[in-house]
């Protein structure tokens, strides 16, 4: 069986620091390039995202790391021992025309393979972002097949990739849960359409869209479930299961950093793959970046049968119970999307990005609420000194009490007391009582805090000096918000002293 890749850098801009290889928060599609390079190369990473989702790309991607790093590619070559994957745009949410560009790249770079003496083909994944049903994979494999003939009859350019590997993304907590019946109709189609059953699946689960649209728990309850649902797929299919998490620093998006490694891998059993996104790798001293790789690099492999396995019965009550929590987030939210579209609009962006059309959206009479994409929507919460980790989380609590889970929440969401204390340190109370007089939607916030802290069984708030700075900022960012002054230079200080954007 090929190699399956244990780390995987991302394009993700959620840095609050400047890049260690560029010097600059802003990374161009033209620095990419040698970003992938340096990942591979110094960081040790196995996996790279080419990201087409949302964002310019530089589609000659294959070509300037065989010319311009020739002699490390030739004895780490790529789709063999290093791996450079794309994540394709979803062309049900965005335009499609970018979309058979990605697939006639993947052919390309096989003849630039051959053409240069390495191993190919160097890409035969793919990942779809925004999975939701069988017949989204479907139609990849389909006309990824009809671009292959169709180039070879005008181009004279045979493919000898039949098929390629399309990784599903999971970015929604209903879509987790319908993931087992996604899978099953998408083997049936390879092995009657395609005659291949295959021998593995890879798997990605995000874990920050999931707690944007459902809020912390249900997110991390959600994934757990899924994580097992997949493997018992795999046994019964006969199938080589490799789930995928893909989330950020900061313990809303996953809490997958450097200082937590230990704790990560505690974390996520039975997870083959972990994103290692650019926060991690320019907001960390460099030493912990590296240790940290090594460490997924080296344990996550020994790892893939430790998990907890989740029962039918649990897994009904887990449904039940996040249909229910979800939506104490989602009413939370939606009336602060002015505000949090105020703030995310004062956040840097560090990445090349096309306009995105993104999977949140609640509805409410007519029309529907817009929100930014997971890294501001997450940056606008800290940086106004109340943590997204907070919203929804003592209510979702309280019902897993009356429901009788509590014990599996503990279970099952290993880390759940390090990380709400982790988020609870940058709390700004001040912030949070001023926002309580602006709109009665922050008390429910307030009073779910105290349930939290019954659960943890400790106050959360600032215990450290760097905490304490980061609450002034946010308080900076408040005040000014409500003069109308300029909060661009705080929301930053903020970000760097947390060590993320978002």
């Amino acid at each position: 069986m090929r190699k399956i890749p244990s780390t995987m850098a991302t394009q993700h801009p959620d840095n609050a620091m400047p890049s260690p290889f560029s010097g600059n928060r802003y990374v161009s599609n033209a620095d990419e390039i040698e970003e992938c390079y340096r990942c591979f190369s110094e960081l040790k990473v196995e996996e790279y995202m080419w990201d087409w989702e949302g964002k310019f790309v530089d589609e000659a991607v294959i070509d300037r790391l065989y010319q311009n790093y020739h002699d490390y590619f030739k004895k780490n070559q790529l789709g063999k021992d290093k791996f450079l994957t794309f994540r394709v745009p979803n062309i049900w949410q965005e335009t499609s025309h970018r979309l058979p560009r990605a697939f006639m790249n993947l052919i390309s770079a096989e003849h630039a393979a051959k053409k240069y003496g390495f191993h190919s083909p160097p890409m035969f994944e793919v990942i779809l972002p925004m999975t939701t049903s069988s017949s989204q994979l479907i139609y990849l494999q389909k006309k990824f097949r009809e671009i292959a003939n169709a180039t070879e009859e005008i181009f004279d350019m045979k493919s000898n990739m039949k098929y390629i590997d399309v990784i599903p993304l999971f970015e929604e907590v209903g879509s987790m849960a319908d993931a087992f019946q996604t899978l099953e109709e998408y083997v049936d189609f390879l092995q009657k359409e395609l005659h291949h059953k295959p021998e593995y699946l890879r798997v990605f689960i995000a874990r920050s869209d999931p707690a944007m649209n459902a809020g912390l728990i249900p997110a991390m309850m959600a994934l757990k479930s899924a994580v097992s649902s997949y493997h018992n797929f795999g046994k019964g299919r006969g199938i080589e299961i490799f789930p995928w998490v893909g989330g950020g620093s900061l313990p809303f998006r996953g809490a997958i950093n450097p200082e937590n490694a230990p704790f990560v891998i505690q974390e996520y059993g039975g997870v083959s793959s972990l994103t290692i996104q650019s926060a991690f790798r320019s907001d960390y001293p460099m030493d912990d970046v590296k240790k940290a790789i090594k460490l997924f690099n080296t344990e996550l492999p020994k790892r893939r049968a430790q998990y907890r396995h989740v029962t039918k019965e649990e897994s009904v009550a887990i449904r039940k119970f996040n249909e229910k929590a979800q939506t104490f987030f989602s009413h939370t939210i939606e009336p602060l999307a002015p505000l949090i579209n105020k703030v995310a609009s004062r956040l840097p962006s560090h990445r090349e990005r096309v306009q995105h059309i993104g999977i949140f959206g609640y509805a409410r009479g007519i029309g529907k609420v817009k929100l930014p994409r997971a890294i501001k929507f997450t940056g606008s919460f800290y940086s106004l000194g109340v943590p997204p980790e907070l919203i929804g989380t003592g209510r979702a609590l309280k019902l897993a009490k009356e429901m009788k889970i509590e014990h599996l929440v503990r279970e099952l969401y290993v880390n759940i007391v390090r990380d709400l204390s982790h988020a609870g340190h940058y709390l700004n109370r001040e912030n949070l009582d001023i926002l309580c007089h602006q709109n009665k939607v922050w008390k429910e916030v307030r009073d779910g805090i105290q349930y939290i802290e019954e659960f943890i069984g400790q106050e959360i708030g600032s215990c450290q000096p760097h905490h304490v700075i980061h609450r002034n900022f946010t308080s900076n960012v408040l005040q000014k918000l409500q003069l109308d002054e300029n909060i661009d230079e705080d929301v930053l200080k903020a970000a760097e002293i947390r060590k993320s954007l978002g």
